[in-house]
């Protein structure tokens, strides 16, 4: 986001005082002549005296429910090699699964978080965040009244190999993949119960949730939730124009409850913030420290307790999902290829709520509207560019390890975790409906990627094609995206993002 040669804030100068076009001051409840941008997202309301406009609470407790679904993937091994869990059908591995992705604040509300910090976060509990939240009615699909395409009945694509469903869930819809994914690592689960614990290629035992074909289905999980939900949620749902009424097309009058202190065009466009996984402050972070890759000692682990109250407020102190790996990517630029796609995402992200902030209370005018939308196609392009950028470095991540083949330096689980993350990340990139990837593009990237990775075993012919392809994928990322060519990364991946 930022270079270390500058102040972290200097990007937000030339912002606090725009003028937005088309106000008049000389007319009836009119804001002032200058658009006000904070440098932390952060807006009072209108409406209730002292108190905050924003809340997007159910979007934070989605990505603690997605972190602490990996964390309990990542303990299945060791919870069944200590006789703690003992599941006898992969049945009962999806319902523990379940417990986060179609969780139930009547019956679990109560329960401690997974998600830990330093110092301690100021919710212990799932509902000290938010109530009556789950995965599952959020993901692309499920919540389809704004969906661009049906991708419960054909308009889902990206993963065509059946062999990961054998034991449920299907390919053909977000939630029929999840389920796949659930179930692959059930019935891995039950077999080491049984004893039986396959290898890798490189002769190593292999945890529940890598599959001796290459996948490490945790990885894919949740770097497909979070685009399937908080992505597609953002671009797809809450700041679409495509209809009336819904999306970014909903009211800025005054609410009429008078306890509501937000309109609902201000809830619409917090609820996509809250997806992109931000905290209110995050154009304070470098990106060394988003990236939990040093800098300050107080926010060197991606997070900060801002308010020095003792704690780490989930809800405007952490950085979730992709709002971290954009600045992962802008941080592993090269030379004559610098991004600033976390910087982009907040300008938009905090010009655009401004221009909502204000005119709250009243509807935009179309010159207002134009300049929001604007805003938000900075703010989801620089997210998609994100994405995209994270599936080209582990394309090359992906090459890197294929090169160590034969080597005593090779990693099996390694292999499967770049992929993975390659495979998911790539995947993301069909939920936004104004994307520069073509659904033909993304057809060709997936038939490029494929669904599992080719192995050192596969034979040279085969590793060869396959290395050819993964080029092939890079490059269309690259010019899909217009991303700077010296980020491309070498023949094996390697001086590259």
């Amino acid at each position: 986001m930022f270079s270390l040669s500058r102040s972290p804030k200097v990007f937000l100068a030339p912002l606090l005082a725009m003028t937005v076009a088309g106000c008049d001051s000389d007319s009836e409840d009119k804001t002032p002549g200058a658009l006000v941008v904070p440098s932390t997202y952060t807006f009072e309301s209108r409406f209730v005296q002292g108190q905050s406009s924003v809340a997007y609470d159910g979007q934070i407790m989605r990505h603690v429910l997605i972190e602490d679904l990996k964390s309990y993937i990542g303990s299945l091994t060791s919870q069944i090699d200590g006789a703690m869990f003992a599941p006898t059908t992969p049945t009962e591995v999806v319902t523990a699964f379940d417990y986060y992705f179609r969780f139930d604040s009547d019956v679990s509300g109560a329960d401690a978080v997974r998600l830990t910090t330093t110092p301690a976060a100021a919710q212990t509990t799932y509902d000290a965040i938010s109530k009556d939240k789950d995965l599952v009615s959020k993901l692309a699909g499920n919540d389809s009244s704004t969906d661009f395409v049906d991708f419960e009945n054909g308009g889902f694509s990206g993963w065509s190999d059946t062999a990961i469903a054998a034991n449920g869930g299907s390919v053909t819809s977000p939630e029929g993949l999840v389920t796949a994914f659930f179930a692959t690592i059930g019935k891995q689960a039950t077999d080491r119960v049984d004893g039986i614990i396959p290898e890798g290629t490189d002769g190593k035992p292999l945890p529940v949730h890598v599959t001796p074909t290459g996948l490490d289905v945790r990885e894919l999980i949740q770097k497909f939730l979070v685009g399937a939900i908080a992505f597609h949620q953002a671009a797809d749902d809450y700041l679409d124009d495509a209809q009336a009424d819904k999306g970014i097309r909903v009211s800025n009058l005054a609410p009429t409850d008078p306890n509501v202190r937000f309109t609902a065009l201000e809830h619409h466009w917090d609820e996509a913030f809250g997806y992109f996984g931000a905290a209110v402050d995050y154009a304070d972070y470098t990106d060394e420290e988003l990236a939990a890759k040093g800098g300050r000692a107080t926010h060197a682990k991606g997070y900060a307790d801002s308010d020095s109250d003792g704690a780490i407020d989930l809800s405007s102190e952490f950085n979730f999902g992709h709002s971290t790996n954009l600045a992962k990517r802008d941080l592993g630029a090269l030379a004559g290829g610098e991004t600033d796609f976390s910087k982009e995402a907040v300008e938009g992200f905090l010009r655009g709520r401004a221009i909502i902030h204000a005119a709250a209370g009243r509807e935009l005018t179309e010159t207002e509207f134009t300049d929001l939308l604007v805003e938000r196609d900075r703010a989801i392009n620089a997210w998609e560019k994100g994405i995209a950028a994270t599936a080209l470095h582990y394309v090359n991540d992906t090459l890197i390890e294929m090169a160590k083949f034969g080597t005593e330096s090779y990693s099996f689980v390694t292999h499967a975790k770049v992929w993975s993350e390659l495979k998911g990340f790539a995947l993301a990139l069909q939920f936004n409906p104004r994307s520069p990837m073509s659904r033909e593009d993304f057809g060709e990237l997936h038939g490029k990627i494929g669904d599992r990775p080719v192995l050192e075993n596969a034979g040279e012919a085969a590793i060869a094609q396959y290395k050819t392809d993964l080029r092939a994928a890079r490059q269309l990322l690259l010019e899909v995206y217009a991303f700077p060519a010296a980020n491309l990364g070498g023949d094996n991946g390697e001086s590259g993002w």
